[in-house]
This record gives structure tokens, sequence and C-alpha cells, in this order.
């Protein structure tokens, strides 16, 4: 008895351990998919966006030309840096360069740089924007914005005119495997585990030990409905035999008349014979029908003769 009740608390545990596991599982599958909605905008579409650029590998030389600090949306149609991704620059720093093609370093050494490219749109990253504390643009606009100074920065080479002053390959590319990655494989862990634990096998037995005990009886739901919809196909076969059978009896009926008089005509023709009509075919089918029934029609004459008594003349 002792060791019953052990048994049954034991299992009790147990059941209350799967309840809340299950429950964390599920809530984290819930964050991972909305986690991984929020990372598409933010960090998987600028990802993939800075590997379309194809920039430079190595940084180059640039020197700013101008700087231009604007307030209002009217000036603001384009920020060199934005704090905030989502909203419009009230206030903005535009800054424009030059650069060449040539490394920093070999590029800085030389006396006279010629730029191959000048007065283009210089950015603080790829996508131009940012949050704090990784991206301050006050103290990016008072790094970038004298003219003359010469600082290494990275081009475009999908887009020549786009031009940044940070870029990493390898930086890029970690944060796109990880957003893609860890929302996935979260995901599909938790919902592996809870359909390992709640969803039956499919080579077990209807109501088999795998199987729950709301799955091995039809709902009242689905047990009303199938009752409604077979008597919905009786009521419908038993009026359309109602309706149809009357009219196939006429039709047959109908039908056998046609056949008969076709095949009688057919035959007093055959035979040499004139069809009878008007009062000859009345006497003809009176007879046939006393020879054919001679007690209902004695009898009727009997009733008539009884109802009708002659009259003396």
């Amino acid at each position: 008895m002792g060791v019953q009740v052990e048994e049954s608390k034991i299992g009790a545990m147990i059941e209350k351990a799967k309840f809340y596991t299950s429950l964390c599982l599920g809530t984290t599958a819930i964050l991972a998919v909305f986690g991984f909605l929020f990372l598409i905008p933010f960090v998987v579409e600028p990802a993939i966006s800075t590997i379309l650029a194809d920039f430079s590998p190595h940084a180059v030389a640039c020197v700013t030309t101008d700087h231009v600090y604007a307030e209002g949306l009217k000036n603001c149609s384009w920020a060199s840096c934005r704090e905030g991704c989502t909203s419009a620059a009230l206030r903005c720093h535009q800054i424009r360069v030059n650069y060449t093609k040539l490394p920093f370093e070999e590029a800085k050494s030389l006396g006279s740089v010629p730029w191959d490219v000048t007065d283009t749109k210089f950015f603080v990253n790829t996508e131009g924007c940012g949050y704090p504390p990784t991206v301050n643009c006050s103290a990016f606009a008072k790094q970038y914005k004298n003219t003359g100074n010469i600082f290494p920065c990275y081009y475009s080479r999908t887009y020549p005119e786009t031009v940044v002053a940070r870029y990493s390959w390898d930086q890029n590319l970690r944060h796109l495997v990880l957003a893609l990655i860890v929302p996935i494989v979260l995901f599909a862990v938790t919902v592996g585990v809870l359909c390992y634990w709640y969803c039956p096998p499919i080579g077990k037995t209807c109501g088999g030990p795998g199987r729950n005990l709301i799955d091995k009886y039809a709902r009242k739901e689905e047990t009303l409905c199938c009752q409604s919809n077979s008597s919905v196909h009786h009521a419908t076969s038993a009026s359309l035999s109602l309706s149809v059978i009357p009219w196939l009896s006429v039709l047959a009926a109908s039908w056998q008349r046609t056949s008969s008089r076709r095949t009688k005509r057919n035959t007093d023709c055959y035979r040499g014979h004139t069809p009878l009509r008007g009062s000859d075919a009345r006497e003809k089918i009176s007879e046939w029908l006393q020879r054919a029934l001679p007690y209902k029609f004695n009898k009727r004459s009997s009733i008539s003769a009884k109802g009708n008594p002659p009259r003396a003349e």
C-alpha cells in the first residue's frame, strides 16, 4: 500500500514538472517567433543589404569636402548619421567626402592624392543609422566634420557613391548567422519536444496507450455534426425518392401505353386490318373487358339494374 502511494506521488510530481516544462517550452517557442520577426528589419535585412553592396575589404583614404548641419524635415532629406532607424531625423549632419581606391596607408604617404570619386555622401555605417551607445551622431560629426581631414573609409563596389566610416565583414556575417540560427533552433527544439510528448506516434493504433483520453472518443460537437449530417442525408434522399418515384411511375405508364398503341397499330397494319375508330373501338374495348373481367361487369350490371328499374311502356 505504501509503495503504491509513493509511486502515485512520484507520478503526480512528474506530471506537474512536465506541465510547467511544457509551459516554458511553449513560451520559448512563441518568443522565438516574435524575436525572429523583430530581427528581420533590424539585423537580417541590413546584413543582407551590406553583403549585396559588396564593400571593399580594406580601408581606403577619404577627405572631408563639406559639412552641413540642418534642422527640420524639409532640410534633412538625407543624413550622414541618425540615432534611430525607424524615425525621421529632425536634426541632421550632412557630410560629403572625396575618396580614392588606394589603400589608406599608401594614400596617406603620398603628398598629392588622386581622388577617384568626389563630393559623394558619407555615412556612419552601412545603414546610415544606429542606436546609442554604438552610434553617437554628435561624436561622429565632431570627428569627421573638419574639412581637409584625411581618414580611413570603405566604399561600395556595387554602389560607388556610397561611402561608410565603419565596416566589418566578419561582424556583419556573425550578426546575420546569429539572427537566423538562434530563433530557428529554439523554435525547432521546443516544438519538437512538445510534439514528442503530446502528439501520438503514427505507428500506434487508435485508442492505444500513446493517445490521449480526449483523442480516444469522439467529441460531442463531432457526434452532433455527424448525426445532423446523416439525418439531413436521409431526409434529402427520402424527399427525393418521394418526389421522383411518382414521376417515374407516370412516365413508365405513359411510355407503356404509347408502346402498346404503337405495337397494336403496327400489328393491325401488318395484317391488313383497319384500326378501329370512335364507337367501334369503344364497343370492342367493352367486349374485351367483359370477357376479361366478367365478375365485375356482372356485379355492376346487377347494381345498375337494382338502382334503375325498367320503366313501364
